[in-house]
């Protein structure tokens, strides 16, 4: 059969009763779900807003992205690039002179005023590959450089909020970096640095260049980083489940909650809200190689630097020990091998996904990933946050069940 059968028919109901079972055990209290083939398209909505009950999950149900952000506001930057408003080897620092003369620790876990000069400049290609020299670093917590970088309130999910950009850029400023730029890989806080970019270059804000340049014309009508006070009743709860009994926390409620009202900070690592649709819309834009309907939104070229690998197994050493040696942090995600531009490339096949599958998972129970392979997108959304394994199980049984439904 050829490439367009999509998929089979028993294939589509495993992949239903697998993710209900999570739904019916009250491990998840529901989740919307996108598997998309070519022009086909299927969609499960399973369970309650609530844990506790309440409002069906729906198709247009809106969910907290989180780190899923990061493959879409990764665009922003791609169509300054189209338009040589930035150039990849450029230095940052004519745009974020902040980050001038940067130092540098001489070892991780060393005390800041411990540095040597920076070898040399940040460049635009550091910030976009995630090796500009700063991140989220799970494998040296309570060390002094990430214990300043949870204090200035430079990542999100923390009790101090991350302040509006100009004033986050001059607290990052204050730290030397972690390592030299270009030489390692780090988390997260390179796809904030990121929006701050774009809006200098642009002279918008990141959110409204994100909506005009991206959004808009992909018809992402829910996507943004605040959900308007007259649709807040379609956005659930996030939940963090407790560890140890497994009782549900409201981590965000709807109303008064993170995305209520407009942030200080649009950030590019994980502020996004969206729904299966309008997410589609951007991986299957992708996959067209940038095209959507008869407009085109990112060059070919652009989407083949994204989607592709981009560093080497040095620059992403610590990546994958963390992914290899600490599979209790990730629950088994995170297996892929490769980053392009805010975004995870599978470089080798170590489940049931080929290589050349690119996408990324979020802290609130996402999962978004396209595979060209097989003119694949899939899409899981949940409002349950990964503070014990249910969540990043149910993202492994759903590409599971997604892969075994192709039919050809």
């Amino acid at each position: 059969m050829g490439r367009d059968s999509g998929f089979t028919a028993p294939g589509l109901r495993r992949l239903h009763d697998v993710l209900a079972r999570y739904v019916e055990s009250g491990r998840i209290p529901g989740l919307v779900a996108l598997v998309g083939r070519g022009d086909e398209t299927h969609v499960e909505a399973l369970g309650t807003m609530r844990h506790d009950g309440g409002a069906p999950m729906r198709r247009d149900t809106i969910f907290r992205m989180a780190s899923t952000s990061k493959p879409v506001s990764v665009a922003a930057a791609m169509v300054l690039l189209d338009e040589c408003r930035l150039r990849l080897d450029d230095t940052v620092e004519q745009w974020l002179p902040e980050l001038a003369d940067r130092r540098v620790l001489r070892r991780l876990d060393g005390p800041l005023d411990d540095t040597v000069p920076a070898r040399r400049p940040i460049t635009v290609r550091d910030v976009l590959t995630s090796t500009f020299g700063l991140g989220m670093d799970m494998t040296v917590l309570g060390t002094p450089i990430m214990g300043a970088v949870f204090e200035q309130g430079l990542t999100p999910n923390l009790p101090t909020p991350m302040p509006e950009p100009d004033e986050w850029l001059r607290r990052l400023a204050t730290l030397p970096l972690m390592n030299q730029p270009g030489e390692r890989w780090q988390y997260q806080i390179a796809s904030d640095l990121l929006g701050v970019l774009v809006a200098r270059v642009s002279g918008q804000s990141f959110e409204a260049f994100l909506r005009e340049r991206v959004f808009e014309p992909l018809g992402m009508t829910d996507t943004g980083f605040d959900v308007p006070a007259d649709q807040i009743d379609r956005l659930p709860p996030l939940y963090a489940p407790d560890p140890q009994t497994g009782e549900f926390h409201v981590w965000d409620p709807a109303e008064g909650g993170r995305h209520s009202k407009p942030p200080a900070f649009a950030g590019g690592g994980g502020g996004l809200v969206s729904t299966v649709d309008d997410y589609h819309a951007y991986f299957r834009m992708l996959l067209n190689r940038g095209r959507h309907g008869g407009e085109r939104v990112l060059s070919r070229p652009a989407v083949e630097l994204m989607t592709t690998n981009r560093l080497t197994a040095e620059q992403l050493a610590a990546r994958t020990a963390l992914a290899r040696d600490n599979v209790h942090v990730s629950f088994g995600q995170g297996q892929h091998g490769g980053w392009g531009f805010g975004m995870a490339v599978r470089t080798y096949r170590g489940d049931y996904a080929p290589v050349g599958q690119f996408g990324w998972d979020g802290g609130s129970g996402t999962s978004t990933y396209a595979d060209p392979q097989n003119d694949l997108v899939g899409i899981l959304l949940t409002q349950v946050g990964a503070s014990t394994p249910d969540s990043a199980r149910v993202y492994l049984d759903f590409w599971t069940t997604l892969y075994q439904a192709i039919d050809d």
